[in-house]
């Protein structure tokens, strides 16, 4: 392992970290949350620090600039990342550590015991005797996408080789439905040939292929009355959305599927006597039963207002992304550059169906193929996430490898 590129890119992830930057879904702005705009001031510093030009950072806290190129007639290639963290009740700030892994469990924290189970996570297991950075165990690691943040900017300050322009740009808001890429200008401020997004999980990992998402929103007018005379009047909204979801099959959930199914979840409910509001996420691979999925809820919709006759039901869908192999066409470069760099750097390809969304995703859906590649984490959205910095630097040196393999 490349000692000091580990050290530079620890030390930038651990100062990015240091920098709370949690997205909130609640909020109607852009960004959600005024800690990206920190966030992306410090990052717009750094790159004018580092000679970058056209750094631009606009009232999004979307901040993108441009290395030249020193290679006449290169394609012009992009790296995109996000600045936010994900909000999934744990503490905002983020306390990074790095641990040897000897084969033990580990302590992440001795205050409130909170500790990385060997039997509950093997996932660990090929990383012994390694260097892995953690969090506390009070929040994410934040390797989802700051350890990313960090591969690129690295990049920006090491690259002297030959290659094409490199535009990059870190965008707010992925988390709560990739609010910052789908604001994105493709024409004036990621005006690339082909780009890569760096947001996946390990070693080795590559996603050319994600879940079609979308959100549903079912709500549920009852008809209040007192106990004493409510028969034959009432109508509990509650109920109303009991009966709808038992309408779906329990096998069609996350926790019962894997690798390309798809799901219907419902995951928030807020109610009283009058009305309940009912949220649901759609997932699926395939664009026909995606749509089908989506056609469900308004048919169940239909059923429940036909039992409750003086209720009323009404359903919202919006899409959130789609798949990015929707967008691929004639030109595989941004895929098949993936592959030509694991295998000059030796690294075993592991193509992944993404059981979410990235970026890439939106801007593909744009026009702009943009395949995803891996940052080395494991157990995103987690306490116990974690990032071995061996895989950690070979993000880097894929990352790196790109751009003069597209410069060739």
């Amino acid at each position: 392992m490349n000692h000091r590129l580990a050290r530079q890119l620890t030390d930038r992830f651990y100062r990015y970290l240091a920098v709370s930057s949690q997205s909130n879904s609640a909020a109607l702005t852009l960004p959600s949350t005024p800690e990206q705009h920190q966030m992306a001031r410090l990052l717009a510093a750094e790159l004018e620090s580092l000679g970058l030009q056209q750094v631009i950072i606009d009232e999004h806290a979307t901040v993108t600039a441009v290395k030249p190129g020193n290679r006449t007639g290169a394609p012009r290639i992009g790296f995109i990342t996000h600045i936010d963290t994900v909000d999934v009740g744990l503490s905002p700030h983020i306390h990074p550590q790095t641990l040897r892994f000897t084969g033990e469990d580990l302590c992440l924290n001795a205050q409130q015991d909170i500790w990385l189970r060997v039997s509950e996570h093997p996932e660990i297991l090929p990383y012994r005797d390694q260097e892995i950075i953690f969090s506390d165990g009070t929040s994410v690691l934040g390797a989802d996408n700051k350890a990313a943040v960090s591969v690129v900017m690295t990049l920006m300050e090491n690259l002297n080789g030959d290659h094409g322009d490199i535009v990059v740009a870190f965008v707010p808001d992925e988390e709560i439905g990739l609010r910052g890429a789908k604001a994105l200008d493709l024409e004036t401020r990621f005006n690339v040939d082909f780009a890569w997004t760096i947001d996946c999980c390990e070693l080795g990992e590559v996603v050319y292929e994600n879940f079609n998402g979308a959100a549903a929103e079912i709500l549920f007018t009852g008809v209040p009355a007192h106990p004493m005379s409510a028969k034959g009047v009432l109508v509990n909204p509650l109920l109303m959305a009991h009966d709808f979801i038992a309408r779906f099959d329990r096998q069609q959930t996350p926790e019962h599927t894997a690798g390309r199914e798809g799901y219907i979840w419902f995951n928030e409910i807020n109610a009283n006597a009058s009305e309940a509001r009912l949220k649901a996420s759609i997932r699926d691979f395939d664009l026909a039963s995606f749509n089908q999925r989506k056609q469900q809820i308004h048919d169940v919709a239909q059923q429940i207002a036909a039992r409750y006759p003086t209720g009323k039901v009404a359903v919202t869908i919006n899409d959130i992304y789609s798949n990015i192999s929707n967008a691929i066409g004639d030109d595989r470069r941004a895929i098949d550059l993936i592959f030509t760099a694991l295998a000059e750097l030796e690294i075993e390809p592991k193509v992944v169906p993404m059981r979410g969304g990235t970026d890439g995703a939106a801007l593909s859906a744009k026009g702009l193929l943009t395949p995803n590649f891996f940052t080395g984490a494991h157990n995103f959205h987690s306490r116990f996430e974690f990032l071995p910095v061996p895989s950690f630097v070979k993000s880097y040196l894929v990352a790196e490898k790109l751009c003069y393999l597209a410069a060739r």
